[in-house]
């Protein structure tokens, strides 16, 4: 409350004071998502091209913990190629079958689903060949890190060191299933009932 000392000479001359607040706190916001906005482009799904002999395809939904699609999620795959060998050169956007980046990124659809056109990366080390997928979303202000890794490798599961590190009951998450002649289905669930394995560095 002013007091007659403290009053500015308009309140001091009869005008009434203009009342005075204090602004309140407001809620934090996550702000986008922004992901279907110049990150996605057409041939961001196809690491390599169909006409490869050795190129698979992976397919497969995200999920929120209720086990409802998210639309509006961006999914980033990077790999070894198919003799284990990581790539160190510059990639493209318009790679038309030429070089191996090892990199792929594809938006969401309505349905959750997104899709890979890529090889069956070679194993870099002592373990299992795995992709590296990132899952960006709404509601997460870091993207989530997690891997998917080859039904047919069962035998190297075993000694594959992140995966000796993963509770037997929840490795399943991280293993793509068969889905036709060279292709496959991994599904990434954020939350809930069967949630993916993530990985924390």
């Amino acid at each position: 409350m002013t007091t007659p000392a403290q009053a500015a000479p308009s309140e001091a001359a009869g005008t009434p004071a203009t009342p005075r607040t204090t602004p309140g706190l407001t809620p934090s916001q996550t702000v986008g998502p922004f992901f279907g906005y110049a990150l996605p482009y057409p041939a961001g799904p196809e690491v390599v091209p169909g006409w490869r002999p050795d190129a698979i395809t992976v397919r497969g939904r995200v999920l929120d913990g209720a086990g409802d699609p998210v639309p509006d999620a961006l999914v980033e795959i990077w790999q070894a190629d198919e003799t284990g060998e990581v790539p160190r050169r510059p990639g493209a956007i318009e790679r038309a079958g030429h070089g191996f980046s090892g990199f792929g990124r594809c938006g969401t659809d309505a349905a959750g689903g997104f899709w890979f056109r890529t090889v069956k990366p070679g194993a870099t080390g002592a373990g299992a060949p795995y992709i590296a997928v990132l899952v960006f979303a709404r509601g997460l202000l870091k993207p989530v890190a997690t891997r998917l890794y080859f039904p047919e490798d069962a035998a190297s599961h075993a000694s594959d060191p992140l995966l000796a590190e993963v509770p037997e009951d929840r490795r399943a998450t991280l293993v793509a299933e068969p889905a036709g002649d060279r292709e496959y289905r991994f599904d990434v669930r954020l939350q809930g009932e069967r949630e993916t394995v993530f990985l924390a560095f």
